[in-house]
This record gives structure tokens, sequence and C-alpha cells, in this order.
């Protein structure tokens, strides 16, 4: 009895290339590692999420520092983000329809929808790329940053931030860490800052432009730095898919998944660009839009 249920058992799975989930070795271990590098961008929006709530006074709102736009002379909230999230999960359609093609054997479609899906990629890269330059370089007026990390903000002199700027000083009696807007040319108008404290400060200020992992002319420091980790961290993962999706775009067109009979390995790595874009998704509405 125990010699034939071990030649059924033989059948059911000794090893060979299918399992008894129905799913290929290296598949299933694409997942395994899909979920781990999942728990790993996880901690990393947790830790992001609890430094945003513990200094929620003082940090920056995404949608007042990503506001360019190439060729566009304004401030659009967010739009660039916008799309570079929609190229990429645009790269995913391709890459869904380079898989559905290596399923009918179609060798030219998963070339062609490949190819796509690199384009997506590369463009994704050049898009993350111009939004760390402008993130780096800052705004044309910079800011004040006092010892005890105050951030003054200067804004264009017009109506709207001149009243806007008079209100805050004046409902503010004591001056705590925060950011605050500036009316531009208050050097030359001290009359407008309110208070003897807040002159102080100022003038113990020190004006910088742009970001680093040290100072942030937008606010706290940690914003700056969760911006070039988490963001950093998910560009090589983009940057890694492309370079995977290249050398299998190099098989395809060598032939060599044709004469497998199969195009497995552009399933696996559709799913972990599908990964990749599924995380960006995440990162896009935790860190940009809440």
């Amino acid at each position: 009895m125990s010699a034939t249920t071990h030649v059924e058992t033989g059948k059911a799975w000794g090893g060979a290339y299918r399992s008894p989930y129905g799913i290929s070795y290296g598949k299933m271990m694409m997942w395994f590692f899909l979920l781990s590098d999942a728990l790993t961008f996880t901690g990393f929006l947790t830790a992001y999420g609890f430094m945003r709530h513990k200094y929620q006074d003082i940090w920056p709102v995404a949608g007042d520092v990503f506001t360019h736009f190439p060729f566009v002379d304004g401030h659009i909230e967010l739009a660039y983000v916008g799309l570079m999230t929609f190229i990429l999960i645009m790269s995913s359609v391709t890459m869904v329809l380079a898989v559905e093609a290596g399923h009918r054997l179609d060798k030219n479609g998963v070339i062609k929808w490949m190819i796509l899906t690199i384009i997506g990629g590369f463009i994704f890269l050049g898009s993350q790329a111009y939004e760390w330059y402008h993130f780096i370089h800052g705004t044309e007026h910079g800011a004040y940053v006092t010892p005890m990390g105050d951030v003054f903000h200067i804004v264009k002199a017009d109506e709207h931030g001149h009243a806007e700027m008079l209100k805050e000083w004046e409902e503010g009696a004591a001056i705590k860490p925060a950011t605050v807007r500036l009316f531009d040319g208050w050097q030359d108008n001290p009359g407008l800052i309110k208070g003897a404290d807040a002159e102080k400060m100022l003038a113990e200020a020190r004006w910088i432009q742009g970001a680093n992992l040290k100072e942030n002319e937008y606010g706290h420091p940690l914003f700056g730095d969760f911006f070039f980790f988490i963001t950093g961290f998910h560009g090589f993962h983009v940057f890694s898919g492309v370079v995977i999706n290249i050398v299998i775009l190099i098989g395809v067109m060598l032939g060599i998944y044709h004469k497998r009979g199969h195009y497995e390995m552009v399933e696996k790595t559709g799913l972990y660009w599908h990964f990749v874009d599924l995380v960006w998704v995440f990162v896009f509405t935790f860190f940009y839009l809440l």
C-alpha cells in the first residue's frame, strides 16, 4: 500500500517542470521575491507616514512643491507627476499585451509590445530625473531658515500674497517652528514684519535654495530625505526592470523562447514590471496626494 501511494504521489509531482500548484518553479520564486519587496516598500511608506504625522504642522504639501511642467510658464500642481504615473501605467498595459502575444506564440507581437514597454520605462526614468533636478534646484526665491528650524518662504509680490502674509503674521502672536510665507521685498518693508521676535529670527536666518539630504527649502528636511530615498529606490527598480526587459527582448529576437515553445520568461518579467507599476501607485497616493 505504501509503495502504491509513493508511486501515485510521484506522478502528481516528482520534481519535474510543473508543480502541484499549477505554477512553475521560476514564477513561484518570482512571487516570493515580489512579496518580500512589497514588505520593504510597506516599511518605507509606513515610516514616511509616521514622520509626517509627527511633524504635520511643518510638513510640506506636495502640491505646493511639485508644480512645474515642461514648456509651461506657471505652476500646475502635480501635473507632471500625474503624467509620469499615466506613462508608467500604460507601459504596464503594453506588457500585458506582450505576455498575451507570447501565449499565442506571436514572436513579432511580443517584440513590438516589449519595445513600447521599454520606451515607457525610459520616459518615466527621464521624467523622474526632471523631477529630481527641479526639487534639488529649488524655487526662484528660495527660503530663509532659522537656527530653530523655522522656514520662511518668499512669495511673489502680488496683492493676494501680500494679504495672506499679513494675515499669517497678525494671527500668530508667538512664532513657532513652521513654514511661513513672506511677502517678496520684506527686506525693504520692515514694517510688514510683526514683532521684534520675528525680526530677530529673520536676522539670524540663512538663505537656502533647493533641497538635499541635510536641508530643505520647502520645509522639514525629512521630507527631502524620504523623497530621495523612496522615489530613488523605486527608480532603481524601474531601471532594473528596463534592463531586464532589454535582455529578455534580445532573447525574443534571437528566437530562444520560440524554440522552447513558450514565453514564460516574458511572463515572469511582466510580473516584476506590474509590481513596479503597482508600487508607484501607492507611492504616488501616499507621498503626493495625501
